[in-house]
């Protein structure tokens, strides 16, 4: 089934309707109905399968809907409802979301992320809320940046809670934390910061979890909804390895899905753990924005059922690099908003792709002077010369025809019809194109990460007679 059918088209009306769904839903029904099977809740008609906190942000916006058209989450009635007004109201609320938090929290910490535009066109053209946890996980990280763990830990929770996607997050903020208990020293100061960061998580995950937590099987279904398992390896023609991969292997063919289940667990597991255990040993910034990086790009290319735009879960801590490593993160950001094109093209985004793309390859290359920062040390890869024998290229060059390359399929895919017997032809040389971007940059993140050398030790003053 494709879940990503436009607006307008019946019988699913695409995720505009799946967002004004659940409202409707959260709205009209008691809160142990939301995510079960039941004659006035039919899941497979855009059934809830987000955390709780996603719920309530919904329940909100349905209360609000109601205020101002009732016929808007009308039981039933309303399914399928689309009208100019509602689209509008559908707009401000991601427009008040993006205000609340993810704007000020960008602001924060770099301007520039606000012309990434992957989460513009997600946001805003595909009917998304990703601006909420991706701007809690900012706070998160802003929390932790500032030495203020319990906040940036609550925050990560709520993150998580939005969105369950956000566990792609969640290895570098355990590493990072309990790394700092590590160093503080697990009998003294180290033990009573691991007590407060565990106290805060449990609570938090406890509150947002209270109206579900009376009943086992309220639990289970909600868990159940949010891990389809049912769904398979991927979906549709998502730039990660086992999509790439698929092309000569059907992978979903030969493999049950349990053995699928485990093979993408144990590779997403591997990919992860070089960055995870560096970070642990050296709980630094420097450290748990690179870590970011490589565990969320380790899960969205081996993990199970990754959507498209999961790619904005790597994208976010690479929007963190853009004034230490320039030329890579505009990079992935670039190939990031590519990787996407047969998601935008479903929903007629074309122009505003091409626009919004063209803007932030101009801003990174003339504004920010991405190629200008491409020296080996800039790249920080000079510990890795002295190493290994690294081949001199020209990475300016390399990038101008990476790009070209883009805009070349990005073309093709709308002016040319695919032959009869390939009709994916172009998404999957998209997928494939994109995918190995992904691949290079994560071998590069991990070597930056990896290659560092550690803190040198401080050694104890000699004492004097």
């Amino acid at each position: 089934k494709d879940r990503h059918k436009r607006a307008g088209k019946p019988p699913m009306f695409g995720d505009y309707e799946a967002q004004r769904h659940w409202q409707e839903i959260t709205y009209n029904l008691p809160v142990h109905e939301w995510y079960f099977n039941t004659t006035d809740n039919n899941l497979n008609y855009w059934g809830l399968d987000y955390p709780p906190l996603t719920a309530y942000h919904s329940l909100l916006c349905g209360h609000v809907a109601s205020l101002i058209n009732p016929d808007w989450v009308e039981l039933h009635t309303s399914q399928g409802f689309e009208s100019s007004a509602h689209k509008l109201f559908m707009r401000a609320t991601v427009l008040i979301a993006d205000l609340l938090m993810y704007v000020p929290a960008v602001v924060c910490l770099v301007l520039c992320i606000l012309l990434y535009p992957g989460l513009i066109l997600i946001d805003y053209g595909h009917f998304q809320y990703n601006s909420i946890s991706l701007g809690l996980a900012l706070w998160g990280v802003l929390g932790l940046g500032l030495g203020w763990d319990m906040l940036g830990s609550l925050a990560f929770v709520l993150a998580v809670n939005y969105k369950q996607m956000e566990l792609y997050h969640s290895l570098p903020f355990f590493c990072y934390l309990l790394g700092k208990c590590f160093k503080q020293g697990m009998a003294g100061r180290g033990l009573f910061l691991l007590v407060k960061i565990a106290v805060t998580v449990l609570v938090t995950f406890t509150l947002c979890w209270l109206p579900f937590l009376t009943d086992p099987g309220q639990v289970l279904q909600v868990l159940h909804r949010l891990f389809p398992v049912g769904r398979g390896l991927f979906e549709d023609k998502v730039a990660n390895t086992w999509c790439s991969l698929n092309v000569l292997i059907k992978i979903k063919t030969i493999l049950s899905t349990d053995t699928q289940l485990y093979l993408s667990l144990a590779a997403t597991l591997l990919a992860a753990l070089p960055s995870s255990i560096k970070l642990l040993t050296k709980p630094t910034l420097w450290q748990f924005k690179l870590a970011l990086v490589n565990s969320s790009l380790a899960f969205f290319l081996f993990s199970f059922q990754v959507h498209e735009k999961s790619i904005l879960l790597p994208a976010l801590p690479v929007c963190l690099l853009l004034g230490d490593l320039p030329l890579p993160a505009v990079w992935f950001l670039q190939a990031s908003t590519f990787s996407m094109l047969p998601l935008f093209l479903k929903d007629g985004l074309f122009v505003p792709y091409a626009v919004t793309s063209s803007a932030f390859v101009f801003y990174s290359v003339y504004l920010l002077s991405a190629l200008e920062h491409s020296s080996e040390e800039e790249l920080r890869l000079r510990p890795v010369r002295r190493l290994v024998c690294l081949p001199r290229v020209d990475l300016g060059r390399i990038f101008y025809l990476s790009v070209a390359a883009m805009a070349g399929l990005s073309f093709m895919s709308v002016a040319l019809a695919p032959p009869a017997r390939l009709p994916d032809l172009f998404p999957l040389l998209v997928s494939v194109f994109s995918f190995l971007h992904f691949l290079g940059l994560l071998l590069y993140f991990n070597v930056v990460q990896i290659a560092e050398p550690p803190s040198p030790r401080r050694k104890n003053p000699k004492k004097t007679e």
